[in-house]
């Protein structure tokens, strides 16, 4: 390769390390183009272990070997980094070596490629080690190549100004991998923030401990479900690695609002929660003292019976609307005549329930009071508040975004902010009918019965029908469930 050649190549490598992201890819560029300017047969790419030089890619040209190209383990000892090995040597020292030819050698112990030889034929004669240091002064590999050829494939040693110009772009590759590993360091400082959080949710109540995670997986099989669709020229929309990351991670974070929400509203398991007995005992009261009026003359026979079939009536639906988790019409209607009914005591005429019993038996949907609802809603605002005192970095900065859209809906009608249809992105959309797909199919949850997954799809799909959520993403979903079941 003439020096233009050279040159140019060097540019390009440059330029391609700054902008490789994949550990794979930027260890075969360097190997491959280190072997190309030195015309050399045969490389090896170790990169620094715990005290030892793992292998993580060697090829020989002349032997059609390739191995760890494509990211796969390389099943052969690591070198221990001690002085006698050549490559070692180059870590430990931090400069290049260059040796003419190893069977003439006397500075490191190259039984081991001896060894190599006498078993294959191959013959090793030319060899470097270059040592990959980064801008910390830090080694993180080392590139090994041999067998330098001329024109005619003969083995000579290997030129010192290539050589120079391998330790220079063994040198810009270390500094790549460094910056590369700074990134994956934040990366997983970033998740095991994010599972800490997730963690801390699903455990602060019973009633929660899958559904964080649940939904987490939901959006994965939904982006996963839309490549696939993508791949087949059936959508434009693509989830590449980092989009995919910041869903689901978005979806991890999304209820981290409700660390703050009080366990009360959190574990409201009926609309009495927990001051049934306090009404059977009232009506068992108003019975007894009923049975004392008429015992004491005060009212008739039949004005006793009519009033105990009236308590008996009216604690009979109170009870059985108090566990539900939707009143259906004809029950709400009973329901509202009892909370009307009245009894005649000796001070005067009574309301059968108490004005808090009437406000939590007339919820119709779930258990909560519109008070607690709107405390139970509050998460959502609580979790950007949260969100906003944390520094997500550009690779995860949509994640928070995600996070609190989770209850908006298509035609405004959600909360907090009420965004519609052109403020919601397909990312936003696919947590919101994830959360929803999970809190239909949840079994733990202290307000609802589990219902079958054909009866959650229908309310979703009748959702869909509404203008509040994606029909496609739902209908996505569907198929990802039925694939897993």
């Amino acid at each position: 390769m003439n020096l233009e050649n050279v040159l140019n190549t060097v540019l390009g490598v440059g330029l391609a390390l700054s902008a490789e992201k994949d550990f794979n890819k930027l260890f075969n560029l360097i190997i491959d183009k280190s072997m190309e300017i030195t015309a050399c047969d045969a490389g090896t790419l170790y990169v620094v272990g715990d005290d030892v030089l793992e292998f993580r890619i060697m090829k020989t040209i002349s032997q059609g070997t390739d191995k760890g190209s494509d990211g796969e383990k390389i099943d052969i000892p690591p070198v221990p980094i001690k002085e006698g090995n050549i490559c070692a040597y180059a870590a430990i020292h931090k400069k290049s070596l260059n040796i003419p030819d190893v069977y003439t050698s006397d500075l490191f112990d190259f039984s081991g490629p001896k060894k190599y030889d006498a078993l294959t034929g191959y013959h090793t004669g030319s060899m470097i080690a270059v040592p990959l240091v980064d801008n910390n002064d830090k080694t993180v590999g080392v590139l090994q190549l041999i067998n330098a050829l001329d024109q005619d494939g003969n083995i000579i040693p290997f030129d010192p100004s290539l050589e120079r110009t391998v330790l220079s772009l063994a040198s810009q590759t270390a500094v790549a991998v460094t910056n590369m590993r700074y990134q994956e360091e934040l990366k997983d400082q970033m998740w095991s923030f994010t599972e800490a959080m997730a963690a801390a949710i699903d455990e602060r109540t019973p009633y929660n401990a899958s559904h964080t995670r649940k939904v987490a997986e939901y959006c994965g099989m939904i982006a996963d479900y839309i490549n696939e669709l993508h791949l087949k020229g059936e959508t434009d929309e693509y989830f590449n690695t980092n989009r995919r990351e910041q869903l689901v991670m978005g979806a991890l974070l999304h209820d981290i609002g409700k660390l703050v929400i009080p366990l009360s509203v959190m574990n409201k398991a009926t609309r009495l929660d927990g001051h049934e007995q306090e009404l059977q005992n009232r009506m068992e009261t108003n019975r007894l003292k009923s049975k004392v009026r008429f015992l004491e003359g005060k009212i008739t026979e039949e004005e006793y019976k009519a009033t105990i079939e009236r308590i008996d009536k009216a604690e009979k639906i109170a009870m059985e609307a108090n566990g539900l988790g939707f009143i259906p019409p004809d029950i709400e209607k009973k329901l509202k005549e009892a909370l009307t009914y009245t009894i005649v005591t000796d001070e005067g005429e009574e309301f059968l329930f108490t004005d808090m019993e009437k406000k939590c038996l007339s919820i119709i949907k779930g258990t909560l009071t519109p008070e607690e609802r709107s405390i139970m809603e509050s998460h959502v605002v609580i979790t950007k508040k949260i969100l906003d005192k944390v520094h997500f970095n550009s690779y995860f900065k949509d994640s928070p975004r995600w996070a609190t859209m989770h209850h908006e809906l298509l035609n405004g009608r959600g909360y907090p902010n009420h965004l519609t249809a052109d403020e919601l992105p397909l990312d936003a959309r696919i947590t919101t009918v994830a959360d929803i797909c999970d809190a239909l199919l949840a079994t733990d949850r202290p307000y609802k019965r589990p219902i079958p997954r054909e009866k959650a799809f229908a309310i979703m799909y009748d959702m869909a029908d509404k203008g509040d959520i994606e029909k496609r993403l739902v209908d996505y979903l569907k198929v990802c469930l039925e694939r897993n079941s």
